[in-house]
């Protein structure tokens, strides 16, 4: 495959999406995004990607194969999804046409146009609850909320396209992505914010009053919820191996995102407030429905299969790292 084929890549003006959009740019691959821009950056894909951007949905059939047939089209990754558990808990509805039915529409046309290599972005969050640390890829399958749940039933239908259609995909099941571009230019701005790190820098650069921990009674050493951050250009790194294992002909497969070693919550504040040197109020609060205790990660297999080798497993490193685009982008100016 020449490294002038389109790579389609939805969701591409969000977080990961648009780091692993730079790194294809990097890698010489031509770059199309399609983002609806519910949680997307437009000024990030034109400013800092320097690609082209349609705005659309993954629902919008008659767009989809408008995509496919007027472009030259190899391959997709797909990042279009809504992640955030506790929404997800109080309106299902939301997730499951998003990230199911968006990702089917989608699915379709793909086969349609004769499209049949997809990168998926999937989540640790289907495993559940696990004694088994780190989780490999053989634990079983126990989503908590439908937003697992959402990302579970995509992985069943691509089994099954698979079977029917030969549509090759490679499953990522991530960890918690963390951490920015090591420029500063490219890096995690949700609105609403829901991850730990970022929400941190945020109370830290004096945009939230204080930081809520939601649950100080799990069974950790310090009672706070274990977590395995794995950065986010690492995360794109494995996206570009995956696509290039699929590109020289390796059949469908499902891999583990994640560096092995895990951060309880208390642990992660204590880094963001050493790594920032600002001191900021924490306030303890009850757990979130469907939150795990511990989730910890094997990079095992993709280290093994796709020679994959994460450079930055250092939380201050992520954190260092986030902090310089926070500051940049949410700073003083």
């Amino acid at each position: 495959m020449n490294n002038k084929s389109t790579i389609l890549v939805t969701g591409g003006a969000g977080y990961i999406g648009s780091h692993v959009a730079l790194l294809l740019k990097k890698e010489g691959y031509e770059v199309l995004v399609l983002d609806n821009l519910s949680f997307g950056h437009p000024e990030i894909v034109r400013d800092i990607l320097d690609v082209e951007l349609i705005v659309g949905d993954t629902n919008n059939r008659f767009l989809l194969d408008q995509i496919f047939t007027t472009r030259n089209i190899s391959a997709v990754m797909h990042f279009a999804a809504f992640l955030s558990v506790g929404e997800s808990v109080h309106n299902p509805a939301v997730y499951y046409k998003n990230n199911v039915v968006g990702t089917l529409t989608l699915l379709e046309a793909m086969v349609a146009a004769n499209v049949n290599k997809l990168i998926f972005s999937s989540t640790c969050s289907i495993y559940g609850i696990s004694n088994d640390i780190p989780i490999t890829e053989k634990h079983p399958n126990n989503p908590l909320n439908p937003y697992a749940s959402s990302k579970y039933m995509v992985e069943q239908i691509l089994k099954d396209f698979d079977q029917a259609y030969s549509l090759k995909s490679v499953i990522f099941r991530y960890f918690n992505a963390a951490g920015a571009d090591p420029s500063g230019n490219l890096g995690e701005d949700h609105t609403p914010e829901v991850h730990l790190i970022p929400l941190a820098l945020l109370t830290a650069l004096k945009k939230r009053d204080h930081l809520v921990i939601f649950g100080t009674d799990y069974d950790t050493p310090d009672g706070t919820a274990i977590r395995d951050y794995i950065h986010v250009s690492d995360l794109a790194t494995a996206h570009i191996l995956g696509l290039k294992y699929l590109f020289s002909g390796g059949n469908s497969d499902m891999f583990n995102l994640g560096n092995g070693d895990g951060f309880s919550v208390r642990e992660v504040i204590n880094v963001v407030k050493k790594v920032t040197n600002v001191d900021f109020s924490v306030k303890e609060g009850i757990r979130r429905p469907g939150d795990a205790p511990i989730l910890v990660g094997s990079g095992g297999k993709i280290q093994s299969k796709l020679s994959w080798k994460p450079e930055y497993t250092n939380l201050e490193t992520i954190v260092d790292h986030a902090w310089k685009w926070h500051n940049k982008r949410h700073g003083i100016k």
